[in-house]
């Protein structure tokens, strides 16, 4: 792999009081070994910046980046591999001392199956080796966003670089960096497009007596405070993500036309999404109370409201 050369990669979104900056010069690297591999490719240099304001970023602009520049590759991790040869009960007890579940199995250089470390017992590794199936494959430069759907309902697959295995991902790789940064634009874009629905559906701040007067009183605060350092936005903009979820789902419109059965499963949901979204802001484990299937489902049905939030115009409400 070449040397990441210096680029710069901002991304700058304005949504409530927060402004999101990630800026990377030289080499980036992430994981949870956060110096072993270079994120992005030579040649990326992105800038996106949106306002609140006037919201242009889209569900298919997030889509089009992950898919045309962060891939599998980059969240992949190298497979070991044993010689079908040796001692499968040697390996298997290597394999528990770095609670590794599977390896690869080389001929002559190249790996051609793999063992998995519960079947191990007597014998040779080649006695274990398993061939590797077309569904337990994946190229490295499939997209991380497909990566997700297929680990929903896989643990691991092997990743194909060129005609050779070269690499493992599990959903544990699911944690890293390049994941994270996929689901946070997702939370962070449907946020967006919740916010814009509230200036829709409540023109000129009309949505004040339904929000609890607490919560209204918070907001004020917030927009003094940035009135008084000249950065004030609009009152809407100092609503938290509660707020802007309470008055969405209080129109029946609103929970109509984005397809949610009712106003509790909403509410359901969109609290699934809140608590993503600060786990992600607090770099917490992203499964700790739920599984990945979970996760990912999550992330599908985030990406599916995102887009039916996107077709409500303004033009469109009676």
């Amino acid at each position: 792999m070449k040397q990441v050369r210096a680029f710069e990669i901002v991304l700058e979104i304005e949504t409530d009081e927060i402004i999101i900056s990630i800026v990377t010069a030289k080499t980036f690297l992430i994981a949870e070994n956060l110096y072993s591999r270079p994120f992005f490719p030579d040649a990326l240099a992105i800038t996106l910046s949106h306002s609140m304001k006037q919201l242009k970023s889209t569900s298919a602009d997030l889509r089009s980046l992950f898919e045309d520049s962060i891939t599998v590759k980059y969240v992949a991790e190298p497979l070991k591999s044993v010689l079908a040869s040796q001692s499968a009960a040697v390996v298997r007890q290597w394999m528990e001392s770095l609670n590794f579940d599977v390896l690869g199995v080389e001929d002559n250089g190249i790996i051609c199956g793999y063992i998995d470390r519960q079947s191990l017992a007597d014998g040779q590794c080649g006695d274990y080796q398993r061939i590797f199936h077309p569904s337990e494959l994946i190229a490295a430069s499939t997209p991380l966003i497909e990566l997700l759907r297929i680990l929903r309902y896989k643990t691991k697959v092997f990743v194909l670089d060129r005609d050779r295995v070269s690499g493992i991902v599990t959903r544990g790789d699911l944690q890293k960096a390049p994941v994270r940064m996929l689901l946070f634009g997702l939370v962070t874009l449907l946020e967006m497009q919740i916010l814009r629905l509230v200036r829709i559906y409540y023109p000129n701040d009309s949505w004040q007596p339904f929000v609890k007067s607490d919560r209204v009183a918070l907001a004020k605060k917030l927009w003094h405070d940035r009135q008084a350092k000249n950065e004030a936005m609009n009152l809407t903009d100092y609503l938290q993500f509660s707020d802007k979820r309470e008055l969405i789902l209080a129109k029946t419109e609103i929970v109509d036309r984005l397809g949610l059965k009712s106003k509790r499963s909403g509410e359901r949901f969109l609290k699934s999404a809140e608590a993503l979204r600060n786990k992600l802001a607090h770099a917490q484990d992203l499964v700790n109370d739920s599984s990945w299937p979970e996760l990912i489902e999550l992330a599908a049905e985030i990406e599916t409201l995102l887009q039916r939030c996107e077709e409500i115009e303004s033009d469109d409400i009676i």
